[in-house]
């Protein structure tokens, strides 16, 4: 991320709108279960308050001074941070109940990319477990935040195919003028296709 999107995602006002608008519009409806993992928790906003909510969250993040700065500061308490990349986690097939992903997709740099971490969420989740996330819609102020930053914009109409094809079953996709939510879950087969 850069320096403008790294202030933005740690300020309180951030933590305001996740807490007010985003968690809840995401997880309305959605039991997780008790053990979670959250995919791309950056600063770690999302992750203060999914913790409450859970018995025990994952976290897995590829940079390694957000995923150290997140290890640190959740010290003692539910939660579990992995410096690795979701599109190749080293964690157990079946290992979670549910799997968040909030806001955070674009910043995986191509499509493909994208397509291979869906999977390997899907390999990591049990059987009927459940995938929720959000990320925003494409406009000009949210390429402006994006200057000289990975940007590669998720199209919801395409995306229920997609989480289709990564294992996924009673897939839903909703928009709002922002950003679009998906939920879906992992496919009662426990043969998931291997990640692209």
């Amino acid at each position: 991320m850069n320096f403008m999107h790294r202030r933005l995602c740690r300020s309180e006002r951030w933590r305001q709108t996740v807490e007010a608008y985003i968690l809840p519009w995401t997880l309305e409806g959605v039991e997780l279960g008790s053990n979670v993992l959250e995919v791309g928790p950056g600063p770690g906003v999302t992750t203060d308050l999914l913790s409450p909510r859970v018995a025990r969250l994952t976290c897995v993040e590829i940079d390694r001074r957000l995923a150290d700065s997140l290890s640190r500061r959740t010290a003692g308490r539910n939660v579990t941070v992995l410096c690795e990349d979701a599109t190749a986690m080293s964690l157990p097939d079946a290992s979670f109940d549910g799997a968040v992903c909030l806001t955070m997709l674009h910043h995986v740099a191509s499509s493909a990319l994208q397509d291979r971490l869906l999977a390997e969420v899907a390999r990591v989740l049990r059987p009927g477990g459940v995938f929720a996330g959000t990320d925003s819609l494409y406009s000009f102020g949210f390429r402006l935040l994006h200057l000289f930053d990975t940007m590669v914009p998720v199209d919801p109409g395409g995306f229920r195919k997609r989480l289709e094809a990564a294992g996924f079953t009673e897939v839903e996709v909703d928009t709002n003028p922002y950003a679009f939510r998906f939920r879906a879950r992992r496919s009662a087969d426990t043969t998931a296709p291997p990640p692209a």
